[in-house]
């Protein structure tokens, strides 16, 4: 899938499910899981134990399911995930070579940033997508649309602490997509292998993003 497929999938789907598991084997049930919920992306963190393979893994056994890779903080991380076939790479702060790299290599950078000249400087560098981390201990809604005031143009991922209860006012507050961990892929669903649950909140972060976006944005 070209960059800016990959692209425009995610922001159709607008949540960004961040696998941080602690085994490769639930790495690849929680990815299954979130799938059959109807959200066909997922972000194996580099935390995971045997990332790579499991990125490998689904990109063979799931082409229907976008597969990235998340918390890459190095160039040579970032090349082993491009051989594995990686669709996109996300990072949680902003280092310059990775989206540089990215760039080169032509595939979807989102970079991590907090301040506004952080998010003016990944955008400028090449990163089409900003994912603002972590969100909620900033201000949360609040923060994202603060930052798009004086950047509308920058399509932003909000993650770190979003919820059921926050995810709406985080997408009406001006967010592209939704980065999401343990609230959508709980440690317990994964532990006795409850698949049903997984998909379950898929489905349920899923029509909160739909619902959001359908009403007028709180700026208007």
């Amino acid at each position: 899938m070209k960059k800016e497929e990959v692209l425009a999938k995610i922001q159709e789907i607008g949540i960004m499910p961040g696998i941080r598991t602690s085994s490769a084997e639930d790495g690849r049930f929680a990815a299954e899981a979130i799938a059959k919920g109807g959200i066909p992306i997922v972000e194996i963190t580099m935390t995971v134990p045997k990332a790579i393979d499991v990125i490998s893994g689904m990109v063979r056994n799931s082409p229907n399911v976008i597969v990235g890779a998340g918390t890459v903080l190095d160039l040579e991380t970032a090349r082993r995930c491009l051989d594995a076939g990686v669709g996109f790479l996300t990072s949680p702060g902003l280092d310059l070579k990775i989206v540089e790299f990215a760039v080169k290599e032509n595939i979807l950078m989102i970079a991590g940033a907090m301040t506004p000249t952080e998010v003016i400087t990944a955008w400028k560098a090449g990163s089409e997508l900003v994912k603002v981390f972590p969100c909620a201990p900033i201000g949360g809604p609040t923060y994202i649309k603060a930052l798009r005031g004086p950047f509308p143009q920058v399509p932003m991922i909000a993650a770190g602490g979003v919820n059921q209860e926050t995810a709406a006012d985080f997408i009406l507050a001006g967010a592209a997509a939704l980065g999401i961990g343990g609230r959508l892929i709980p440690k317990v669903a994964i532990e006795h292998r409850q698949p049903d649950k997984i998909s379950e909140l898929a489905r349920r972060f899923l029509r909160i993003v739909q619902t959001a976006r359908n009403k007028p944005s709180r700026g208007n």
